[in-house]
């Protein structure tokens, strides 16, 4: 499939100059589309996640098996985010 630079531009959000291949600690936070509730559901004040849930809990752990230099510390699947520190 060929992009079209003309129709799908996106500018980007990146530091010019900033060296991104440096170790450090970043804060991601990955959002579904219109915040649906994809990953499961909140009952009684804990997240029980469904299937979709459970592939990115394995998705998330497999970063770090895959590549020795990711290190995963505090993180958390919600019922519409991933969000990791």
């Amino acid at each position: 499939m060929v992009m079209n630079h003309g129709r799908h531009h996106r500018r980007s959000i990146r530091l010019k100059g900033y060296d991104y291949a440096q170790a450090w600690a970043y804060l991601i936070t990955i959002c579904t589309q219109g915040r649906a509730c994809l990953f499961g559901d909140v009952v009684d004040g804990q997240i029980l996640l469904n299937a979709c849930g459970q592939v990115v809990v394995a998705s998330w752990r497999w970063l770090s098996g895959q590549y020795p230099h990711v290190e995963l510390n505090e993180w958390v699947v919600m019922p519409n985010q991933l969000t990791a520190s």
